[in-house]
């Protein structure tokens, strides 16, 4: 007896707000040697400082592992990691799927939300060979971190759209609940997406299409 596919989830859409870092880019090896150099630094175990890494700003995570240290002196160690970050490239590829999937967007409404400044996300962008939104928040942009839902509300506002046509693209738990605090549907991207809940989970962006109809409509069309 032959099996029957599996019909995808269709996801209407008019805009996407895509995170960057395990997203689009898996830069896990540039994030582990920085972040478990600074760990092993400041005395603290490099495998429980890596589970709250990633989505954050880098003063946000330091924040969360050193309390009671003066903020400004996270705000400084975060400006010599994201230097660090830019200058690391090594290993840096695209998430499969990630190319075929940013050029199906060319013309479809869409910006990049990530907690890297300009400069670390035009570094990753570049060494994963993927193609820069014209529409991007950058750190730089924003006045709190993931999980605050600022950047994603501050993406669809540049887009033009409400939150709720707009579907976030996340792999961490920081990400996932800011884009649900910002009233978005969330399609987690990988196994640390899992964790939390998002609307809809993929392995990787080869489980997501983007299918616009006759009447110019748009959506995403996911397989399990």
């Amino acid at each position: 007896m032959t099996a029957t596919p599996a019909q995808p989830t269709v996801l209407p859409f008019k805009a996407l707000l895509l995170d960057m870092d395990g997203t689009l880019v898996n830069s896990d090896a540039v994030v582990e040697r920085c972040w478990r150099e600074w760990a092993l630094d400041h005395g603290l175990d490099p495998d429980e400082a890596l589970k709250v890494v990633h989505g954050r700003q880098g003063y946000a995570t330091m924040a969360v592992l050193l309390p009671d240290r003066p903020m400004e002196q996270n705000h400084a160690d975060n400006k010599a990691m994201l230097a660090k970050e830019t200058a690391d490239t090594e290993g840096v590829v695209p998430v499969p799927g990630a190319p075929e999937f940013m050029a199906a967007l060319a013309r479809l409404p869409h910006a990049l939300v990530t907690s890297a400044d300009e400069k670390l996300a035009q570094a990753r962008m570049s060494a994963a060979a993927l193609p820069m939104p014209r529409t991007r928040i950058t750190a730089e942009l924003v006045s709190a971190s993931k999980p605050d839902p600022e950047g994603f509300l501050k993406g669809a506002a540049e887009l033009g759209f409400d939150a709720s046509d707009c579907i976030v693209f996340e792999d961490s738990g920081a990400g996932i609940a800011a884009g649900r605090a910002a009233g978005m549907r969330v399609l987690g991207v990988g196994p640390r997406a899992g964790a939390h809940d998002p609307t809809v989970l993929v392995r990787d962006l080869t489980q997501v299409r983007v299918v616009t109809a006759e009447d110019g409509t748009t959506a995403l069309h996911v397989t399990a």
